[in-house]
């Protein structure tokens, strides 16, 4: 059984006011780390003689640069949140010292699929995530994001992302500040916001179509007019004007065979059924700005058709098209094959399509109160939708039970009758704990969906299941991380809070994939944790430790590093609880310079930034640095 906690180590974080009143430590990342000629300013400023001093050095690690050089022992020297030296550096020139002895220093993980639009405002680190070593997250995954929103749709906005991304309602309306309604009020409020990881946004497609179509059109997958495409067109450039990095859709058509994240009540997103215009007229702003990338998630049904649509976009904007996802199944492994013989060629061809890999086995512990990926199928995303006493009485009709067990479901999760009873709550069905469906059906003479069903009706849909992930096999996992650009993860960060805990994903590549079964190096492996994806989301200067970039550094203990097991935390706002799992040999994780975490714990330090343009300077500053650059 899990382990269950009633406190998860959240301590509430006051929100910050205007950017003049944010914490001092805030304060001091914006001015140095983000603009690196000011680093360099207060860098000169505490030269002396021939030695500089440092705020921090760490001392004597295992340096793994993530640039996928040789590791070697050195020393690294950070100065206003910027490294400013790597080798050999003399004691005594620190404010402070890490010693690092015997420990691996390397680049803190950037995710790149995430749904922490919410939970920033209220938790700092974006666990899990913060504490896996992660030090910088892509938000507004999928086309799923909360600006712009019109304020008499608010709550509609946080409905959508109760089942889709299975967010807390309570959380969101707690946690939730809303003191914005365009794309840009939204950033300068998460800049406000103290956080403990750097934040990149991604702008959503959904809540743009919304803004323009009307939430019932944009439901309804109206085209939209010449002038709306306009407007539309407007709004991405608007929101990249302020910092955004690109746009997201999620793209799981009604009726292809994977619609498994749909509304609050069952109906398809509204960029589910956007249409294909739009999206080539997005990708077009790109090709204008020449500037941002694009995540999509496209499953029609016709695979040809869907590859084909992801190099279309790739070739109209001429920018980086983040797939998703690329997934082994265990029963079918011609699945993943074919995409990776796709992904290979389109590189061959220059074609800038890179997949997201699904290398975590993370599985899903789940009740029917809370439970909606099983939405591929219509059977069972009607019986799961309505209330709690609605969804009783239809999970426990006879008349619907034949078409729950020919409409099986087959996205999410392994086959159904390998699910496993792990929390039955009354002491009559307590000697099927651990069973699988199959093997309590064989007992009780019943099909698996009727044991299932019958024992989760009776306890009033209380039963905890766990189902293991369709991407079990090891030698499977080995085929997607044996492709060199295969991004790793997908973390999930955020989202389906009551079932999952893929943000464990570095921690269990480090573990799993490169100290147990040896399939990559250490020095392969942060590349493709650190390095790749800041490249592919064009996050400026971070994902390497060279000299001059900003001081995102995790120092850990590789021999001893470890997932630990699961919890239930009741740390959400609004009363709520979540699943986690913490890690185990993180000595030290450094945002922007500061320490966030230290030996695995919370420190309360909030070095992290809003990193707009990728933490490029902004676009008007970059146009007048290249006139002042120009001859005479």
């Amino acid at each position: 059984m899990r382990a269950q906690a009633q406190a998860g180590g959240q301590s509430p974080v006051p929100r910050a006011g205007p950017v003049d009143a944010a914490p001092a430590t805030v304060r001091r990342l914006d001015r140095y780390s983000v603009v690196p000629e000011l680093a360099a300013t207060r860098t000169n400023r505490r030269h002396k003689g021939p030695q500089m001093r440092y705020d921090k050095v760490i001392r004597n690690g295992m340096i793994v640069d993530g640039t996928r050089a040789a590791r070697y022992r050195g020393d690294i020297g950070i100065l206003g949140g910027v490294i400013a030296k790597i080798g050999r550096i003399a004691p005594g020139q620190a404010d402070e010292e890490i010693d690092a002895t015997g420990l691996i220093v390397a680049p803190g993980f950037i995710d790149l699929h995430t749904h922490y639009d919410a939970q920033v405002f209220w938790d700092p680190h974006c666990t899990l995530s913060g504490w896996h070593g992660i030090t910088s997250v892509a938000i507004g995954n999928c086309g799923f994001g909360f600006a712009p929103v019109k304020p008499e749709l608010r709550e509609r906005a946080m409905l959508s992302m109760t089942r889709v991304e299975a967010i807390p309602l309570a959380s969101m309306a707690a946690g939730m500040p809303w003191d914005w309604v365009t794309f840009p009020e939204f950033l300068d409020s998460v800049e406000r916001t103290p956080k403990a990881v750097n934040i990149l946004p991604y702008v959503p497609v959904g809540p743009m179509l919304v803004w323009v179509l009307g939430l019932d059109d944009a439901k309804a997958g109206r085209r939209p007019t010449d002038a709306e495409h306009a407007e539309l067109r407007r709004l991405l450039h608007e929101a990249m004007d302020a910092g955004g990095c690109g746009w997201s859709a999620q793209r799981m058509l009604p009726d292809g065979p994977a619609s498994v994240q749909r509304d609050f009540d069952g109906s398809p997103m509204p960029t589910d059924v956007m249409h294909d215009d739009t999206c080539r007229m997005l990708a077009s702003v790109l090709r204008e700005r020449n500037a941002g990338f694009m995540q999509m998630l496209m499953i029609s049904g016709d695979n040809a058709r869907d590859q084909a649509f992801y190099e279309e976009m790739a070739s109209i904007s001429g920018r980086p098209m983040i797939m998703n996802v690329v997934q082994a199944f265990d029963h079918r492994p011609d699945i993943h094959r074919r995409v990776l013989r796709w992904l290979r060629s389109c590189r061959e061809r220059g074609i800038r399509v890179v997949g997201q890999g699904l290398t975590t086995d993370a599985g899903f512990a789940f009740t029917f109160q809370d439970w909606n990926l099983f939405d591929d199928s219509p059977a069972w995303r009607e019986a799961t939708t309505g209330t709690l006493a609605e969804r009783i009485a239809k999970l426990g009709d006879p008349a619907r039970r034949a078409a729950l067990k020919t409409q099986l479901p087959q996205t999410a999760t392994g086959p159904i009758q390998g699910i496993v009873i792990t929390g039955p709550k009354l002491a009559k069905h307590q000697q099927w704990l651990d069973h699988t469906l199959a093997l309590a059906g064989q007992k009780m003479g019943k099909d698996p969906v009727d044991v299932m069903l019958d024992i989760a009706v009776e306890e009033g849909l209380e039963t905890e299941f766990f189902a293991a992930s369709p991407n079990g096999r090891i030698d499977h996992l080995k085929e997607i991380v044996d492709d060199p650009y295969v991004l790793f993860g997908v973390s999930d960060g955020g989202a389906h809070t009551k079932f999952l805990t893929a943000g464990r994903y570095p921690t269990e590549t480090l573990c799993k994939v490169v100290r147990e079964h040896q399939m990559i190096s250490l020095e392969e492996a942060h590349w493709r944790l650190s390095a790749l994806p800041a490249m592919v989301a064009g996050f400026t200067g971070r994902g390497v430790l060279v000299e001059g970039a900003p001081a995102d550094i995790i120092v850990y203990d590789f021999e001893n590093l470890a997932v630990l097991p699961e919890e239930i935390v009741h740390d959400l706002p609004g009363g709520e609880w979540r699943r986690i799992q913490r890690a185990s040999g993180y000595r030290h994780v450094l945002v922007n310079g500061e320490v966030t975490i230290r030996d695995d714990q919370q420190t309360q330090t909030y070095s992290g930034t809003l990193l707009r343009h990728g933490g490029r300077v902004g676009r008007a500053a970059t146009a007048q640095a290249a006139g002042q650059a120009q001859p005479a």
